[in-house]
């Protein structure tokens, strides 16, 4: 069944990088996102906080445990001109880093730590996952993206993702 989110969605997702270096990443089976590399991300539920939100889709779609250590951005947009669609996007780290992948296989096709250049040269992350990397994220100085275009498929009139720079 189906949940009905209105017109105005809250969505929170992971940055989740290890002591190498390397990004926790996850391909989805379904919507714009299907077959590319992606954070760990949904939707924010009642009763919760948007950073509990991160954790907890992290826990959901990879088994990972981890912690979040700050915000890297804030994406932001309107699909077919009636619903806005958000996302908070938070820096994590893994608490065990031994802790294996355990993938939400109704959800996901696969998870696993890639590099920063995995990323940009391996041609299957997706458009914000490719801009995030390629600003290696962490500096701390807000800075809005525009004309970005993720997707055809999501028929976004306004798209602008806030990364810290």
């Amino acid at each position: 069944m189906k949940k009905e989110r209105g017109k105005v969605w809250l969505g929170a997702g992971a940055v989740v990088v290890n002591s190498d270096g390397k990004w926790l990443v996850v391909k989805k089976r379904y919507s714009g996102l299907k077959g590319v590399w992606s954070i760990p991300a949904g939707f924010v539920q009642l009763g919760e906080t948007a950073d509990e939100a991160a954790l907890r889709e992290v826990k959901e779609e990879t088994g990972i445990d981890c912690i979040v250590t700050g915000m890297v951005g804030f994406r932001t947009g309107v699909i077919r001109g009636e619903v806005s669609d958000n996302m908070a996007i938070f820096a994590c780290k893994p608490i065990n880093e031994e802790q294996p992948i355990c993938i939400q296989e109704r959800e996901l096709i696969d998870a696993k730590w890639l590099s920063v250049e995995e990323l940009l040269t391996g041609g299957e992350a997706s458009i914000m996952l490719q801009n995030m990397a390629s600003d290696t994220l962490i500096q701390h100085q807000l800075s809005k993206n525009e004309g970005i275009n993720p997707g055809d498929w999501f028929q976004y009139t306004s798209y602008r993702v806030f990364f810290n720079k």
